[in-house]
């Protein structure tokens, strides 16, 4: 029942926190799940953002889904869930009622502008990390030839080549990256 509770306050202030959603709150569900409660691996953690990006939904919700269910099961999909949620959706429902009230008011567009510069800032932080664990398999890459994973490199530029010249469909990319990952990783 504890560690229920845990995963529920965990989420909880994470769903609190998050602010500018998405890819801005990989960073802050990572310092709660792996580096504070030791739940998950950093290896774990990528994986279930992987996955996560993968499902439709919103990507806090799906992440804390899935650890959740890693964690404690059902049970802890269903806290975790629920904590992710309920404090997000009260403090939009008042900041919204707030905002419109007072949305011609000079302060109020520079405090949203510096949010979406720190909201910046914590996707380019996720983005870092991802590219960190896809390439080097850790958070503190030895940028030498050796340790950079070169199929995972080529299966990156590949798709983003596709993506770019072609504007091939994500989902396509997702689904050939995918199979691409089961050729080359899978320990035939």
């Amino acid at each position: 029942m504890k560690e229920l509770l845990d995963l529920l306050w965990a989420f909880f202030n994470i769903g609190l926190f998050s602010i500018g959603g998405g890819y801005a709150v990989i960073p802050l569900i990572q310092q709660q799940v792996v580096e504070q409660a030791g739940w998950l691996t950093l290896q774990e953690y990528s994986d279930i953002i992987i996955i996560s990006q993968m499902t439709p939904g919103p990507l806090a919700v799906n992440t804390s889904t899935f650890v959740g269910i890693r964690v404690l099961g059902i049970m802890g999909a269903v806290a975790s869930t629920f904590g992710c949620v309920i404090g997000g959706c009260v403090i939009s429902l008042v900041l919204y009622r707030w905002y419109m009230k007072h949305r011609q008011n000079k302060t109020i567009f520079y405090i949203v502008k510096g949010l979406k510069s720190a909201s910046l800032g914590l996707i380019v932080s996720a983005g870092i990390l991802m590219i960190f664990l896809a390439f080097f398999g850790t958070m503190e890459p030895d940028f030498k030839a050796t340790s950079i994973n070169v199929i995972a490199l080529c299966i990156f530029g590949i798709s983003f080549f596709l993506l770019r010249r072609y504007k091939m469909n994500p989902i396509l990319i997702l689904t050939l990256s995918g199979a691409a990952g089961i050729v080359f990783y899978y320990p035939w």
